[in-house]
């Protein structure tokens, strides 16, 4: 009698275990989908605003040649030009940003740091553990009480 409750326990028991494992991956599926979509989401936010930057800044751009361009010409001093360099730098960079192939270019160099370059990434100290975190915790704590 004991034996044959005990065997359905230890079913029972198995069955939980799949259950919490089965639930346990379905939810880490999930915040990595989320963490994505909130990773998608910053990157259009940035490119968004990238391109509407470059619309102001296109626009100073624009105002400042036509201006340097009638200074220049008029007091005959070819020095005025100058400042254009630096803006149209700026300027082709966030046109590249906004509409280029920047952001390719970008995760390519990304991709090939993670996979030649792993020693660049490593954190100082080594990685964070529960252990360290708890130490910092209870050097930081006034009120820590060590049981």
């Amino acid at each position: 009698m004991g034996f044959i409750f005990s065997k359905a326990m230890n079913e029972n028991m198995k069955n939980q275990q799949e259950f919490a494992l089965m639930n346990a991956r379905l939810q880490l599926e999930r915040q990595l989908i989320m963490q994505n979509e909130m990773r998608e989401r910053q990157m259009a936010m940035q490119i968004a605003w990238s391109r509407e930057f470059l619309k102001y800044f296109g626009t100073f751009c624009s105002l400042a040649a036509i201006s340097l361009t009638a200074g220049a010409i008029k007091r005959k001093k070819p020095a005025f030009l100058f400042p254009l360099v630096p803006l149209g730098f700026v300027f082709t960079y966030q046109y590249d940003l906004g509409y280029g192939t920047l952001l390719q270019r970008m995760k390519g160099e990304a991709e090939n740091i993670l996979e030649s370059e792993k020693s660049t990434l490593q954190l100082p100290k080594g990685m964070i553990t529960f252990e360290s975190l708890e130490q910092a915790r209870k050097e930081q704590s006034k009120f820590f009480i060590d049981k």
